[in-house]
């Protein structure tokens, strides 16, 4: 391909050769003959400091934002925010033939944008998904790094989906994606906000920033779906224009659809989904948030086009998502849920649920993440204490971090509350310190890995699938 054509609408400062380019890539570790290298600046490192050592490599060209006095460099005013359309160009830009639906906030992307894609495939759309759990081209799964990956595989998947025909793609748009840049040139026909509270602040640094990310995934909507119930589900799409605007909500009556009449069961959630039409809707996944996940993916299914009645049927039908609200089979007198929850709205949301659907004691087994912002670590403690009948403190991934100094920020958090806990560092240890003290009709919540396999350990990442864990426990008291 033509370097020209890889650079279509990219805004160039000055004049180039017009090579022809066999891939694109800001990693120089991929860097072959005839690439285009893009240096981007990063937290740890600068492409700027190897572009030369790039062309001597091979490059056929190296894009940047400042003069390195390089042949063939091409100069723009910020490499970051050029990588995804030049990638959307050396793909064909894909995405335009994608009807594209976004979800950002802090908690139920990952479980609504399942529920979107079975609500779909449901009236015979092929749709494919990307996102926390891992990325779909229609049944097919392929593995997720991030929750929105970066613009090369990103784009590499819309492409997929295209020669696969797809007509939707619906995806989880994460906080950094939209600060990196990732999604920028891409066009939501729907854009969608769950909720927003404390998350990612050791990346955004503040509130504000933190916002403002989210809220650029609707400066690049056509329809907006947001939730009324939430302090900041009209203030993110303050001051836009849309071609539609439709809210959701529980709590109050002024929304375009409206949840009624709520019952909580140990099986799902039931409601009456009240909105220019009214009908019975059953979620068969526990919890109150599922009322709102539910609600949200009804929403964005109605602004699209599907018929009532078939957004109730798909919805009855779905299934869970691995690492939400996840039962795993143990086949005592006792349950064991296995739960994403990492950030303290998460935490509070899960065991709440929990409360209102348990016969017995509620059991939460948490920790925290190392490198992460440690504002949520007494927060959580706290959260964790008031809500649960019994805590086990225990490690998450603490990374780089001391797990003992993390646990010590978390037991801040418990210092005056009268719930029992029980700290136990390692995290397999205090699964089994958990199951092997449970009492009839607990139920013990493993919450912070989910879909996760994998621990991230100061010594390195091992793996570490909770399911396995449980069985292997459940194994040595048979």
């Amino acid at each position: 391909m033509k370097l020209s054509q890889i650079l279509n609408g990219v805004k160039v400062l000055n004049t180039y050769d017009d090579v022809e380019v066999c891939d694109v890539t800001q990693d120089s570790r991929l860097v072959k003959e005839g690439f285009l290298f893009v240096c981007v600046k990063g937290a740890a490192f600068d492409g700027h400091s190897v572009a030369a050592e790039m062309l001597e490599k091979g490059a056929a060209a190296v894009v940047v934002e400042r003069d390195l006095g390089l042949h063939n460099q091409i100069l723009v005013e910020n490499s970051r925010a050029c990588f995804s359309p030049i990638c959307a160009n050396f793909f064909g830009n894909p995405a335009k033939k994608l009807k594209l639906i976004g979800l950002t906030g802090t908690n139920g992307k990952t479980t609504t944008t399942f529920l979107i894609k079975q609500i779909l495939e449901n009236v015979g759309k092929k749709v494919g998904l990307i996102g926390t759990v891992q990325n779909m081209i229609g049944d097919e799964i392929y593995p997720a790094k991030y929750t929105t990956p970066d613009p090369y595989e990103l784009q590499k998947l819309f492409a997929m989906m295209v020669e696969a025909q797809c007509e939707y793609c619906v995806m989880e748009v994460s906080s950094q994606a939209l600060a990196q840049g990732r999604v920028n040139g891409l066009r939501f026909a729907v854009g969608a906000f769950t909720n927003l509270t404390q998350d990612h602040l050791d990346y955004h640094k503040t509130w504000e920033n933190y916002f403002n990310a989210k809220r650029i995934l609707f400066e690049n909507s056509d329809i907006a779906v947001t939730n009324a119930d939430d302090e900041n589900g009209l203030k993110i799409v303050e001051g836009l224009d849309f071609d539609k605007l439709i809210t959701y909500a529980v709590n109050t009556n002024n929304a375009s659809y409206i949840a009624k009449n709520v019952s909580f069961k140990a099986s799902g959630v039931e409601y009456e989904l009240v909105g220019d039409t009214i009908g019975r809707c059953y979620c068969p996944i526990p919890g109150r948030f599922s009322v709102y996940n539910s609600l949200c993916a009804a929403a964005i299914a109605l602004a699209l086009g599907v018929a009532f009645e078939q957004v109730l049927l798909a919805i009855r039908k779905s299934n869970g998502v691995k690492g939400r609200i996840e039962v795993v089979p143990c086949d005592r007198d006792f349950t064991i849920i296995i739960d994403y929850a990492h950030s303290p709205d998460g935490l509070e949301n899960i065991i709440t649920s929990l409360k209102e659907i348990a016969r017995g004691r509620v059991v939460t087994v948490f920790g925290c993440g190392g490198d992460r912002d440690k504002t949520k670590r007494p927060k959580m403690g706290r959260i964790a204490a008031e809500l649960s009948d019994f805590c086990v403190v225990t490690s998450d991934n603490p990374r780089s971090e001391n797990p003992g100094e993390i646990i010590k920020d978390i037991l801040e958090g418990m210092v005056g509350i009268d719930t029992p806990y029980e700290v136990v560092e390692q995290r397999r240890d205090a699964i089994e310190y958990a199951i092997k003290n449970a009492q009839k009709d607990d139920i013990i919540l493993l919450a912070g890995k989910g879909h996760e396999t994998y621990q991230i350990l100061p010594t390195g990442t091992i793996h570490f699938d909770e399911r396995e864990v449980v069985a292997e426990i459940l194994g040595t008291m048979n």
